[in-house]
């Protein structure tokens, strides 16, 4: 992608392909809460870690990047990543561009020509000012360094490739829910499915949730289960984060939607933490006027222009285990 303006590049240290995912280290868990998009919301945080510790089984807790973005000050930062590094996680772009060796990827985010200039360009100033703050903190900015980009489990016989962006690249808008919905992309769908021998791929990035599947062989079916941010809100006038959750037993807990795969119950599970406290802590980083303020405060104390059944297909909008969350 040489030649893109920054923020828009997605660089090939980022490119690993589905069949590296084939080839990853399975973990078997009997619960996992894939928690994409924390974007250092400390709330957020608190609650996901008391809804996992409230499950009947351990449950695993696997940040699959950006769980840094709002966090720039160092107390922030320092207690964002501590706690989140205590648990499994993976490199979103906004960790993989802390040790960069240029600036020539912006934020990392490989936005979209769909995605507006001014959104990129201050997506590149709350980096800057992000990586800023990481370089005052060299042990954590070392541990950060040494995440995989996927990570791969087993959960009651269903297959899970954990990844931030999609099935080939970190950044990767594969996995976006108009990409999703293109029947274009079947193909390459299926064709990632198979190269990754899984039956679920979990990821974030894009920002906006997506529960889909494809069907790859009769009777067979692969899915995305893409969680939007569990550190922002997700549904327009409704301001719960959202996470995917995998696990052996039905959820505990109201969902967005519940499916079954291969003996696995997969949920888009609502996220509700103080947003009081949480908005009070972003002015305090970010006042008015300043990059992320402009780009995001809309959508933290109103939600983004996306309803809830978009993220699912229209099949599913009524079915008994989609409840009214938020």
């Amino acid at each position: 992608m040489s030649g893109a303006a920054p923020g828009r590049v997605c660089p090939l240290r980022y490119r690993y392909g589905a069949a590296a995912i084939a080839r990853a280290e399975e973990r078997h868990v009997p619960t996992l809460y894939v928690v994409g998009g924390l974007y250092g919301n400390l709330p957020a945080l608190d609650a996901v870690e008391a809804m996992a510790r409230a499950e009947a089984t351990a449950a695993t807790l696997c940040f699959n990047g950006d769980f840094n973005w709002f966090n720039v000050a160092d107390d922030a930062f320092a207690e964002i990543n501590r706690r989140v590094l205590a648990h499994d996680a993976i490199l979103g772009n906004v960790e993989a561009e802390f040790d960069a060796p240029s600036d020539d990827a912006g934020c990392g985010c490989a936005y979209p020509a769909s995605v507006d200039a001014g959104v990129v360009e201050r997506s590149n100033r709350i980096h800057q000012a992000l990586k800023a703050t990481a370089t005052r903190h060299a042990a954590i900015r070392q541990r950060i360094a040494l995440l995989p980009m996927f990570a791969r489990y087993r959960v009651a016989g269903c297959r899970v490739a954990v990844v931030h962006g999609d099935a080939d690249a970190l950044a990767g808008w594969g996995f976006d829910v108009n990409a999703l919905d293109d029947p274009a992309a079947l193909p390459w769908l299926r064709s990632s499915f198979q190269s990754a021998g899984v039956d679920v791929f979990a990821s974030t990035h894009t920002c906006l949730p997506a529960l889909r599947d494809s069907e790859l062989a009769p009777g067979r079916h692969g899915w995305v289960v893409n969680n939007g941010a569990a550190g922002m809100p997700n549904f327009s006038g409704e301001l719960a984060g959202l996470v995917t959750r995998i696990a052996a037993t039905a959820s505990p807990w109201p969902v967005l939607h519940e499916v079954q795969v291969a003996s696995a119950f997969v949920a888009l599970l609502p996220v509700h933490f103080d947003n009081a406290r949480w908005q009070a802590e972003f002015l305090a980083q970010w006042p008015a006027g300043s990059p992320a303020w402009a780009s995001y405060f809309g959508r933290i104390t109103r939600g983004p222009a996306y309803a809830p059944g978009q993220a699912l297909p229209r099949q599913w909008q009524a079915t008994p285990r989609q409840t009214s969350t938020f």
